[in-house]
């Protein structure tokens, strides 16, 4: 099969997801992403996948339970990437606090990199990595989105 591409439209504007054919989500793209060109096609693994998030923004849901494909990534992202979701529902880890969690202390702006080249954001997320200086630091989808999603979190436990 084709990799193939899905948009729907959420809380937070239209999501798009991409998976590889073999049932792999490879990307999640934000309201403010440019999409890749794909043939756009409903698969169970993007139908899946858009049900999740829609759970998720709204409240839903906590977890994501998504076969997800990280090729193509180096070592270092993918083991940043594989910290970053550990992070529970609701909480932050800083961007030191993450690269003392891989074993490279002091990496915190390789860990911020490697958050930037994140293709499924939400479904790992990002957006729960925060600088220890204060604020919410940067996400893909942007400032606003990132704040939107921290506080969709915070909500959810009080």
């Amino acid at each position: 099969m084709e990799p193939t591409i899905s948009s729907f439209l959420t809380l937070i504007g239209t999501v798009s997801v991409s998976e590889d054919g073999e049932g792999r989500i490879t990307g999640v793209y934000l309201p403010s992403s440019n999409l890749p060109c794909m043939d756009e096609r409903e698969t169970p693994a993007l139908r899946e996948a858009e049900s999740q998030i829609s759970e998720y923004l709204s409240g839903h849901r906590r977890a994501f339970d998504l076969e997800v494909s990280l090729e193509g990534l180096s070592e270092f992202t993918v083991e940043v990437l594989d910290a970053v979701s550990d992070i529970p529902y609701g909480e932050t880890a800083t961007y030191s606090e993450i690269a003392e969690a891989i074993g490279h202390p002091g990496a915190y702006r390789a860990v911020g990199t490697a958050c930037g080249k994140n293709p499924v954001p939400i479904v790992i997320p990002c957006h729960r990595v925060v600088p220890s200086s204060g604020g919410i630091g940067s996400y893909a989808g942007g400032s606003a989105l990132k704040k939107r999603l921290l506080d969709l979190e915070a909500g959810m436990l009080r």
